[in-house]
C-alpha cells in the first residue's frame, strides 16, 4: 500500500517537521513504507538480510502479538470444519516461531532487531530509545538479521 504525502527537507537531507511552507526542498515519501524496507531500498540491507526481517514481520503480526484495540471478528461461528489450522493453533505456532527466532539471534541484538521489524521503529529513533550512539543501529540491526537468516536457513 502507497500512503504519499509531500514532506520538507533541510539542507542536509533531513526532514522536517509539519508540512511543507514557502520555496525551499521537497520531497514525497511512502508514510506506509517500513523502515526495513526503506533500509532495504536504498541498498542498506542484503535480499537475505530483508527476507529474514520480513519472516520475522509476518510470524509477529500471525502471532497477533502486538497489541490489538478491537474485537477479533476471524473466528468462525457456523461450526465449519476448515481445514486450516484454527485461529488459536496458528497464534501458537507463529509464536513459537517467533520466540525461537529472537532467541537464536541472542541478547543484545534483539532489541533493536524488534524495534525496527516489528514495531516500525526508525533507527534513530530505536537508538535514541535504546541509549545508543547516532548511527550505531544501522552495524548492529545488520548482524542481528545475518543471525536471523542464519536461524531461518536463507541462503
Amino acid at each position: 500500500m502507497r500512503m504519499l504525502a509531500e514532506r520538507a527537507i533541510d539542507a542536509n537531507g533531513h526532514l522536517l517537521a509539519g508540512k511543507p511552507s514557502g520555496p525551499g526542498r521537497r520531497v514525497t515519501v511512502n508514510l506506509a513504507e517500513s523502515p526495513l524496507s526503506w533500509l532495504g531500498a536504498r541498498g542498506l540491507l542484503t535480499a537475505r538480510q530483508l527476507a529474514a526481517g520480513e519472516q520475522l514481520r509476518a510470524d509477529y503480526e500471525r502471532a497477533a502479538i502486538g497489541p490489538t484495540v478491537t474485537m477479533r471478528w476471524s473466528a468462525r461461528v457456523d461450526g465449519g470444519a476448515g481445514q486450516a489450522l484454527e485461529p488459536t493453533a496458528a497464534h501458537l505456532a507463529a509464536k513459537r516461531r517467533f520466540d525461537a527466532a529472537v532467541a537464536a539471534v541472542g541478547r543484545g541484538l534483539n532489541d533493536v532487531l524488534w524495534r525496527v521489524v516489528c514495531a516500525g521503529e526508525g533507527l534513530p529513533v530505536a537508538e535514541k530509545a535504546l541509549g545508543w550512539p547516532a548511527r550505531s543501529g544501522r552495524l548492529v540491526l545488520t548482524m542481528a538479521l545475518d543471525r536471523l537468516a542464519d536461524h531461518y536457513r536463507i541462503a
